[in-house]
């Protein structure tokens, strides 16, 4: 029996979304090979929406696939993880200056939540956690800039870092929450553009610069 049009995408939509977030919160190792037959076991669908779903995950960088049409997770070196820093650098010092006229209380007191959970997370070197809860603490503030193809673009930056993100922060078993977040908060609740463009600027560039050293 044929799938109708709809359940087709509804199936290819949620193999996008949960395989994109393995990607983005180095749930997959770096460098592991991915096959239809087994995405198709794992979520439960046809051959049809896992080809869609990776597909489009490689159009966004989050997959590579070589000539032959072997997929894989992104494997990054140190030069690539620079370029992709500097990117983060641009993007989210822009989408935090735009959200800043829009931190209100509850904003700062949900994020000063996350910020708990991170240092959770931290404290249990748990990386995906980690990974997943400071993403969390960046995307909260940064819908408030109300700049969705800005944040798209970051997001895809995420999704290229993911895998190598956690490899990276499980050989340093670093077990120090982020310095930075607490100077964004700082910023956020005196109403302080400068001092917020360079809190976000160094928590996106210094920590990826401390695990690749």
């Amino acid at each position: 029996m044929m799938q109708k049009p709809d359940q087709n995408q509804s199936a290819h939509y949620r193999v996008y979304r949960g395989l994109r977030n393995q990607i983005m919160f180095g749930i997959i190792d770096p460098g592991k090979s991915l096959t239809l037959r087994g995405l198709g076991k794992e979520f439960g669908v046809s051959m049809t929406p896992a080809r869609e779903a990776v597909n489009r995950l490689v159009a966004e960088g989050a997959l590579s696939m070589s000539g032959s049409g072997r997929v894989t997770t992104p494997e990054l070196s140190n030069e690539r993880i620079e370029e992709l820093s500097a990117l983060r650098s641009l993007i989210e010092v822009e989408l935090a200056s735009r959200a800043l006229p829009r931190a209100h209380l509850a904003l700062i007191e949900r994020l000063k939540s996350i910020n708990g959970m991170i240092g959770t997370a931290v404290s249990n070197y748990d990386a995906v956690s980690y990974i997943r809860t400071n993403l969390d603490f960046h995307r909260t503030l940064y819908l408030r800039a109300q700049a969705p193809a800005m944040l798209a673009m970051a997001e895809t930056v995420w999704l290229q870092l993911g895998p190598t993100m956690r490899r990276l922060y499980e050989q340093r078993r670093r077990n120090e929450p982020p310095h930075n977040h607490k100077l964004i908060l700082a910023a956020l609740a005196a109403g302080d553009e400068p001092s917020l463009r360079l809190a976000v600027r160094s928590d996106v560039t210094q920590g990826l610069r401390m695990l690749t050293s």
